[in-house]
């Protein structure tokens, strides 16, 4: 089965195609020929998600799914969130977004922060979506050089490495991609043989 990940991020595609396995195509933004700034323009993760499959959709009548991810950090009142990604700028800088986060949180103990991630799944025009959580904490300093984003900085509760100091396997297993991601994952192949 063919579907789009409303993504030109090849991280992200190479980390869900791993996921997903064999029998579903992932296909890329550039796959499909679309390359323009997709909106992003709502206060929500889930109305980013949704946005933008709709987009694609609506625009090039593919099945498509996207997802948008925020990292939420307690003593800042939830914040990066839904603009985790231009968090110090619209260049969005990842270097520069986790600076401004350790700085943000230099005299801070409560260092306690979420991953989550909404996928919007779009099929013959119905919409479904997923989230996945992962709980953990804002390291003081950045360690591992795998991943991307925050993930320099965040440590999952219960390990004792940042998720870029993961290998991507380990990493997918309990990632908020990941879970969510499974999520839609047992969705398709529970409902693959109805047509889709």
């Amino acid at each position: 089965m063919e579907l789009v990940f409303a993504t030109n991020n090849a991280h992200k595609v190479k980390e869900i195609q791993s996921i997903l396995g064999d029998e579903f195509r992932l296909l890329s933004l550039n796959d499909i020929g679309c390359d323009e700034d997709i909106p992003e323009e709502q206060e929500t993760l889930e109305g980013n998600a949704s946005q933008k499959a709709f987009y694609v959709y609506n625009k090039y009548g593919y099945n498509c799914f996207a997802d948008d991810t925020g990292l939420e950090i307690d003593a800042l009142n939830g914040e990066p969130g839904v603009y985790s990604a231009r968090y110090a700028g619209e260049e969005k800088n990842p270097e520069a977004n986790m600076q401004k986060v350790l700085t943000k949180l230099a005299k801070i103990n409560n260092r306690n922060a979420r991953f989550r991630t909404v996928i919007s799944l779009v099929i013959n025009g119905k919409e479904v979506l997923f989230e996945g959580i992962v709980n953990g904490e804002i390291l003081t300093e950045k360690r591992g050089d795998a991943g991307f984003g925050y993930d320099p900085v965040f440590k999952p509760e219960e390990k004792d490495q940042s998720f870029a100091e993961m290998e991507l396997s380990e990493k997918n297993k309990i990632s908020h991609r990941g879970r969510a991601v499974q999520k839609l994952v047992e969705y398709l192949k529970e409902t693959e043989h109805k047509n889709l």
